[in-house]
């Protein structure tokens, strides 16, 4: 008699929720995506996400999501509770909030809606970039635990060495995808949208306390984009604005096959350099 044992992939471990008899979701942080102080901030996006997705009330698919990381969230167990606040022919708006020992550490707000053929157009161009397969992969340093969780080809702006010294251009630009290799779905488009380290590490060629404060994501891709992708990799890339008093911001594109925009997200972060 043979045995087969299916494993979970670890993203689908880390946002596996649970419901709970007040409506609301169980949730609890993984090993797999711990970042430097507390979870990855992509997979902390990617399980509030999963929380709408698996509403029985929710409409159509994502069109954004923005999240507010409001406090440090412990390694254990948390509690998601969703709701819609509006839902209209089209669009639904949604509040979300995460919480652990009855305080809040993260709050989100969420745009669904039912996607219809329309007159559409791409002004972005994607970046040049030559074919994944023709670029080395390169993993983030072993102590960024939620990194070994992609694989990364940078084409640009790598992680910087002790010896990179400052840089005039803060641009990322890599091939990622998750692995093991995994279909893309919503909730790993989201998280995709904050892989990027912090943009004041390669400007200052060195490590910097940094956290996202707020994370915006605008979803591009309607299912069939997703499906079309499938598990390939997808060309990401990142840039700031302007850095001072303490803050910077982030804006970052995933491409996808035969140069289709996926997603765009605009960040805020809180950085000491």
């Amino acid at each position: 008699m043979t045995t087969t044992i299916t494993q979970t992939h670890p993203f689908d471990d880390a946002v596996d929720l649970a419901p709970r008899p007040d409506g609301g979701v169980d949730g609890r942080t993984t090993a797999a995506y711990a970042n430097m102080v507390g979870p990855f901030g992509g997979i902390t996006a990617a399980t509030l996400l999963r929380a709408v997705l698996d509403h029985p009330d929710r409409l159509g698919d994502p069109v954004s999501l923005t999240v507010n990381y409001a406090g440090p969230i412990a390694d254990g167990p948390f509690v998601v509770s969703a709701r819609p606040a509006r839902t209209n022919r089209s669009t639904q708006h949604w509040t979300i909030e995460l919480a652990q020992d009855g305080g809040v550490a993260t709050t989100a707000t969420a745009v669904f809606g039912v996607r219809r053929p329309t007159w559409s157009s791409t002004e972005r161009v994607r970046p040049a970039a030559p074919a994944a397969e023709d670029v080395t992969a390169t993993p983030f340093p072993d102590f960024i635990a939620w990194g070994k969780n992609y694989e990364m080809r940078f084409v640009e702006g790598g992680f910087p060495g002790p010896e990179a010294g400052e840089s005039d251009d803060s641009t990322t630009t890599l091939w990622v995808r998750d692995t093991p290799s995994r279909p893309l779905d919503f909730p790993a488009l989201a998280a995709l949208c904050d892989v990027f380290y912090p943009r004041v590490f390669l400007r200052r060629g060195q490590f910097a306390p940094a956290g996202t404060v707020s994370l915006t994501v605008y979803f591009h891709a309607g299912a069939e984009d997703l499906t079309t992708q499938a598990d390939e990799a997808v060309l990401a890339t990142a840039r700031a604005q302007r850095f001072g008093a303490g803050y910077f911001d982030q804006s970052a594109e995933i491409w996808g096959r035969d140069g289709v925009l996926l997603a765009t997200s605009h960040q805020l972060v809180y950085f000491k350099a």
